[in-house]
């Protein structure tokens, strides 16, 4: 049996995956895992890609984990090919859903002006007690505002380069939902025409919040796919 593992996004924790991994169980061995500052896990670090790669790498390796396949989502996929493109033996194949790769200050300046926590405890308080929910180890309000400076970093010139994305050697399936407001189609299959061995797929009738996602779907897709 093929390993799995599945990686969430940003605001995000492995728990937002438990209905795609009891779904992929039958076919899989599954792992799923927090980043550092999300869900139960604490950090003293700043969030960045390069330490939730390294939570990523450190996974593997405990669990002796070697050309697995993965299912990223949004922020997660970007992990998993932060990683891949210096260890690409941790990988047979990554599949990406939502992840956004074009990073600008106005690009990183756009999503930071929606992670204001206290306007959104104000305007949308469902939403900011779902994410007092999700995340037990910081308060998620640190956890927005350590999102938004990362999403800062990346538009100031922490983001991948094309010619890193050339450098990756592991095959890939990157794709986007037709619905999704915060990632394009064109962004998406910019990286893939950098990549070697990657694909582009668009999931219709999808938008970007995971908590849309139709999972049943996703499940039927990931099983094609890596089969």
């Amino acid at each position: 049996m093929k390993t799995l593992l599945l990686l969430h996004g940003a605001l995000g924790s492995k728990t937002q995956l438990e209905p795609l991994k009891k779904l992929l169980e039958s076919k899989f061995n599954v792992h799923t895992l927090n980043f550092e500052g999300h869900g139960d896990r604490a950090s003293a670090r700043d969030y960045s890609m390069e330490n939730f790669a390294d939570n990523l790498r450190e996974y593997l390796d405990q669990h002796d984990l070697k050309n697995v396949l993965v299912f990223g989502y949004s922020m997660g996929g970007y992990v998993a090919l932060k990683l891949a493109q210096t260890r690409p033996e941790y990988f047979e194949k990554i599949i990406t859903l939502g992840t956004k790769f074009h990073w600008t200050p106005e690009a990183a300046a756009k999503e930071v002006k929606m992670l204001d926590p206290i306007k959104i405890e104000e305007k949308v308080p469902v939403f900011a007690h779902a994410l007092s929910q999700l995340h037990t180890a910081t308060d998620w309000k640190l956890v927005m505002q350590q999102t938004a400076a990362l999403m800062t970093a990346l538009g100031n010139g922490k983001a991948m380069t094309d010619a890193e994305f050339k450098t990756i050697r592991v095959a890939c399936l990157l794709g986007v939902g037709d619905r999704d407001a915060m990632v394009t189609r064109e962004e998406t299959q910019h990286v893939v025409s950098l990549i070697p061995h990657a694909a582009f797929y668009l999931l219709d009738d999808t938008a970007h919040p995971i908590d849309k996602l139709d999972f049943g779907r996703m499940a039927r897709f990931i099983i094609e796919k890596t089969a």
